[in-house]
């Protein structure tokens, strides 16, 4: 999709995201794995570069996916120069929700945005010998322990509060999601076209 860029050259057709990204608005949507970590990575840091004070709207709807890839953009969001301000503009479930509760500058939703937690998933079927069986359960438990300590330290809540909520699929309206401590306001879309707080 591109949009018109009135110019002193006239008039130039440019893909939407590079417009947006010029608003220093970035998108995670769909399905989280390494590709989208890394190409958002590269935005932060040319944003970042432009400038280090002006925050920058990562706009989430996405159903969650791979958890390393995911904190990988934990990371770039914890660190950040620029401050970065995460926005729930439909879905943000599994990882995408651990990211929107993440948001180092306001964490935002739509008014029907929804938010969804769980225990991390195995990505495929188990096989092969019981030692090997043994390491993937150990290495699910770490990354449970490991989510469960990011969502208590960014709601406020035990780790014991989050292991319970994460039990099952636990979804979460805007008002759940201010009372969980998992969002910081509810706002209409013109927070969100006018980037001002």
């Amino acid at each position: 999709m591109y949009t018109q860029v009135k110019s002193s050259g006239g008039i130039t057709l440019v893909p939407l995201e590079t417009r947006l990204m010029a608003d220093r608005k970035l998108f995670l949507e769909g399905e989280i794995g390494p590709e989208i970590a890394c190409g958002l990575v590269k935005q932060v840091l040319l944003l970042t570069e432009e400038d280090r004070e002006a925050p920058i709207d990562l706009l989430i709807n996405s159903c969650g996916g791979e958890i390393n890839a995911g904190l990988l953009i934990y990371d770039v969001i914890q660190s950040s120069i620029a401050p970065i301000r995460t926005f729930c503009i439909g879905r943000a479930y599994s990882m995408g929700a651990v990211l929107f509760a993440s948001g180092n500058h306001g964490r935002y939703m739509l008014p029907h945005g929804e938010l969804m937690i769980h225990e991390p998933l195995l990505g495929s079927r188990i096989g092969g010998s019981s030692s090997s069986i043994r390491s993937i359960s150990d290495s699910l438990l770490e990354s449970k322990r490991k989510l469960n300590q990011i969502l208590a330290k960014h709601t406020g809540r035990t780790e014991e509060e989050i292991e319970h909520a994460a039990g099952f699929d636990h979804y979460f309206d805007p008002e759940e999601s201010l009372r969980f401590g998992l969002c910081d306001q509810i706002v209409d879309f013109g927070l969100l076209a006018g980037a001002k707080e």
